[in-house]
C-alpha cells in the first residue's frame, strides 16, 4: 500500500484525485471514508483494474483477536476497509460475532455458543490467535454494523448455523447499514433466500460464468448485486474473465488451514508477486488471512480507493 493512500485512510479519508498527470495526490485526513453504492463501487473497481482486500475474520493479529471491533479498527488503520466476519446467535437470541460453534478456542469461557446466554458471552474476554487473553469482548452484530457506518467500512457477513439470514438481515435493517453489508452464501438455495429476503443487498455466491449466473438470476438473484465466488484452491483467470464479461465481480480466497492455504504458499519465499498475478488476471475481491502483508505488497487496493471512492 502506497504511503499517500495509507495516510489518507488512517484519517478515514478516501484516497482520490490526481495532479493532472495521472499521479495520485494525497487527500487531507480527517474525513470519513465514503464509498458509492456497493454495486457501483465494485463495478468501478472491476472496470479500473483495482482490487478489494477482505480481511478474513476481521484481520486478526498479535493482540487483536478475530471477530472483534478493535481488530477491525486496527485493520482499517492499515488501509483495509472490507472485513469478513462471522455472525452467531446466543441461546437467548442475541446476534454477535463468533466463528466457532464452541466458545473455547477464542474466548475465556467454554461451551457451545447455542448453550450460552448473551450475559455469559459478553462477560468473556477474547483470545488472540496466539492464545493470549485480550481486554476485548465478543461484540454485538449491531455494534459492528454501527462501527462500519461510522467509519465507512464494509462487512461481509458469514452466517453461522446458530442463526438465520432473516435475523441477520433484520439487524442490518435496524442499524440502517445496508450500504455497508454483503451477505455470504454457500449454495444456490442460500443465495435465493437472501435475494428473496433482501433483494437490495449485495451477496456472494458460487459462480464462474453465465452458466452459473443464469440459474441464480432465475431464482431471483440480481446480477448487479452479485459477487461471484470462485473458491480457495486454484486461481481461475478464465472464470474471472467470464464473470467480467457478465459484469459480475470475481472473488477468490487465499485463506484456509494454516500451512496449506495459498497465503502461506505465496509468502513462503518472501516474494508476494503471486498476489499481483491475481490482480493482473482480473480478480476484484481477495479474501485473505494475510491482509496486512497483501496490502503492503500491492498498489491495486490503493487504485480502488483513488478512482472509485470519494
Amino acid at each position: 500500500m502506497r504511503a499517500w493512500c495509507l495516510a489518507a485512510v488512517l484519517g478515514l479519508a478516501a484516497c482520490g484525485g490526481s495532479d493532472g498527470g495521472g499521479a495520485p495526490t494525497e487527500t487531507a485526513p480527517g474525513a470519513k471514508l465514503t464509498l458509492p453504492a456497493l454495486p457501483d463501487f465494485f463495478d468501478c473497481v472491476r472496470e479500473q483494474g483495482g482490487l478489494v482486500i477482505a480481511a478474513h475474520r476481521g484481520g486478526p493479529a498479535p493482540g487483536y483477536p478475530e471477530n472483534a471491533i478493535e481488530t477491525m479498527q486496527h485493520a482499517l488503520e492499515a488501509g483495509i476497509y472490507v472485513m469478513e466476519v462471522d455472525v452467531a446467535e446466543s441461546r437467548d437470541g442475541v446476534l454477535f460475532l463468533m466463528h466457532d460453534r464452541s466458545l473455547t478456542r477464542t474466548t475465556t469461557i467454554s461451551g457451545a455458543v447455542a448453550d450460552r446466554d448473551w450475559a455469559d458471552i459478553r462477560a468473556a474476554r477474547l483470545v488472540d490467535n496466539d492464545g493470549a487473553e485480550t481486554a476485548f469482548s465478543p461484540p454485538l452484530l449491531t455494534d459492528a454494523l454501527i462501527w462500519a457506518k461510522e467509519t465507512g467500512a464494509v462487512l461481509e457477513l458469514d452466517r453461522k448455523p446458530t442463526t438465520s439470514f432473516r435475523n441477520i438481515i433484520a439487524a442490518v435493517r435496524a442499524a440502517e447499514a445496508e450500504a455497508h453489508a454483503i451477505l455470504i452464501s454457500y449454495n444456490d438455495d442460500q443465495a435465493a433466500e437472501i435475494a428473496r429476503l433482501a433483494p437490495d443487498l449485495m451477496l456472494t455466491a458460487g459462480a464462474r460464468g453465465s452458466r452459473d449466473i443464469g440459474p441464480l438470476e432465475a431464482r431471483g438473484v440480481d446480477p448487479d448485486k452479485l459477487i461471484g465466488w470462485t473458491g480457495t484452491e486454484r486461481p481461475d483467470a478464465a472464470a474471472w474473465r467470464r464473470l467480467a464479461d457478465e459484469q459480475v465481480e470475481p472473488a477468490f480466497g487465499t485463506l484456509g488451514r494454516r500451512g496449506e492455504r495459498l497465503d502461506d504458499v505465496y509468502l513462503a519465499d518472501g516474494d508476494p508477486s503471486e498476489y499481483q498475478n491475481l490482480v493482473d488476471d482480473g480478480l476484484v475481491l481477495l479474501a485473505t488471512d494475510e491482509p496486512y502483508r497483501v496490502a503492503e505488497a500491492l498498489d491495486a487496493d490503493d487504485l480502488a480507493l483513488q478512482r472509485c471512492a470519494s
